[in-house]
C-alpha cells in the first residue's frame, strides 16, 4: 500500500502523484494541509518532523523531501522509467529539479503567482513592490530553463522525466499570472512543453480542488 500525505493544491504534492500518475502506481492520498494547526499535529510531525508535505509511507517505510520520494517513487515502483539512463542527462535532471526548488517555488509561485492571483482571488490586494522585486530573479529563472529545454515534447526528450512532473506544476501557475504569461511567451520550447504536458491524463487527474500553492 502506498500513501502520500498531503493537500492537492500543493505543488510538491502533485509533482509526487504526477510521477506516480506517469508510472501507472495506486496510491492512497491522505489530506493534510499544513496551514490548518490541526492537520499538523503528532501523528504528522511523526513522519514528517519538519511540519510539510508531502511524506510518503510504503509499506511501513517512510519517506520525506519531495527529491527523494520521486527518486525512490521512480526506482522502487513498476512501470516506465523517470529518469534518463545518460549520466548527462540524469545530471541536467537532477539541475532542474534543484532550480525548481530553490528559485522557480519561491520566486515564481510564491513571489508572483501567491501575490498576483493568490492574495486577489481571496479578496487581499497584491503586494506591488514584492511581485516588482521578484520579476528579476523569475526572468532569469525561466531564462534558465528555457536554456536546457528541448525542442522535443518534454523537458529533456521524447519521454517525460521527474523534471516534467516537477516543473509543470510550478510552471501552470506562474502562467496564471499576467506576468507568468507574459515572460512564457519569450519562452518558445518552455510554453510548448507546459502546454503539451497539461494535457496530459496525469495532469488533468491530479488537478487540486482548492487554491495552489
Amino acid at each position: 500500500m502506498i500513501t502520500l500525505y498531503g493537500a492537492d493544491y500543493s505543488v510538491y504534492v502533485r509533482s509526487v502523484r504526477l510521477a506516480m500518475e506517469e508510472k501507472g502506481i495506486e496510491y492512497r492520498l491522505v489530506p493534510v494541509d499544513v496551514f490548518v494547526p490541526e492537520d499538523v499535529g503528532e501523528d504528522h510531525l511523526a513522519r514528517h518532523p519538519f511540519g510539510k508535505i508531502p511524506a510518503l509511507d510504503h509499506d511501513g517505510f517512510q519517506l520525506y523531501e519531495t527529491a527523494a520520494i520521486l527518486r525512490y517513487v521512480d526506482e522502487v515502483m513498476d512501470g516506465p522509467a523517470l529518469q534518463p539512463d545518460d549520466p548527462r542527462h540524469r545530471a541536467r535532471m537532477d539541475q532542474i529539479l534543484s532550480i525548481l526548488d530553490n528559485y522557480a517555488y519561491p520566486t515564481l509561485v510564491w513571489g508572483i503567482y501567491v501575490e498576483r492571483v493568490s492574495k486577489t482571488r481571496s479578496g487581499d490586494t497584491a503586494d506591488e513592490v514584492a511581485i516588482a522585486s521578484a520579476m528579476g530573479r523569475a526572468r532569469t529563472t525561466v531564462n534558465a530553463l528555457e536554456t536546457f529545454a528541448q525542442d522535443t515534447p518534454f523537458l529533456l526528450g521524447e519521454r517525460p522525466t521527474l523534471a516534467d512532473c516537477h516543473a509543470a506544476p510550478m510552471l501552470n501557475l506562474f502562467r496564471q499570472a499576467e506576468e507568468g504569461t507574459l515572460l512564457l511567451k519569450s519562452s518558445p520550447k518552455l510554453s510548448a512543453f507546459l502546454d503539451h504536458f497539461t494535457e496530459r491524463e496525469s495532469f488533468l487527474r491530479t488537478a487540486p480542488s482548492s487554491d495552489s500553492r
